[in-house]
């Protein structure tokens, strides 16, 4: 027997589960982190386009993962942030297959740049100009469409013939 009003609450700590456990993983690499972040966890964001179950649980994966990986809080607030848009934007933009990979990548190369340059103070300086913001939103995109649209797109058509069985009209 379901619960219809407990099941999206199950499914987003699954969600917030799984992404806190991948980005743990691939911390370990070395890949979450830095100008270029392949932080796989993001192919997650495609989520919402199956279920709305899965804003709060990305949004509270990312805050945990990046509690827990030593974030500073500015990058806690504002990297969490911008899981909750993309993860917003997805769920939007779900009647569109591919659209719907770019939420997150939009959102994360706003954002993060600011973070990199203002929250952690790196700098890319070329001829005494400061470079950062562009050169940072070009790597962040980079990693965002290695995880969101190219992997993101390749879950969601791993899922797309099991939607129904896995989320269960929640």
């Amino acid at each position: 027997m379901k619960n219809k009003k407990v099941m999206p609450i199950v499914w987003a700590g699954m969600i917030a589960a799984i992404y806190v456990v991948l980005t743990i993983f691939i911390s370990s690499f070395g890949l979450a982190s830095g100008a270029i972040q392949i932080r796989v966890s993001e192919a997650l964001t495609i989520l919402p386009y199956f279920t709305s179950a899965a804003i709060p649980g990305l949004s509270i994966g990312c805050l945990v993962a990046n509690l827990l990986t030593g974030a500073p809080i500015y990058d806690v607030i504002f990297g969490s942030l911008a899981t909750f848009l993309g993860a917003v934007g997805t769920y939007l933009l779900r009647r569109h297959k591919f659209l719907c990979t770019l939420p997150p990548v939009v959102s994360n190369v706003i954002i993060i740049p600011l973070v990199l340059r203002y929250g952690y103070g790196l700098t890319m300086e070329v001829g005494g100009m400061d470079l950062s913001i562009p050169f940072y939103m070009l790597t962040v995109g980079i990693g965002q469409i290695i995880c969101c649209c190219v992997l993101g797109t390749l879950l969601r058509r791993a899922m797309s013939g099991i939607r129904h069985v896995v989320f269960q009209e929640i």
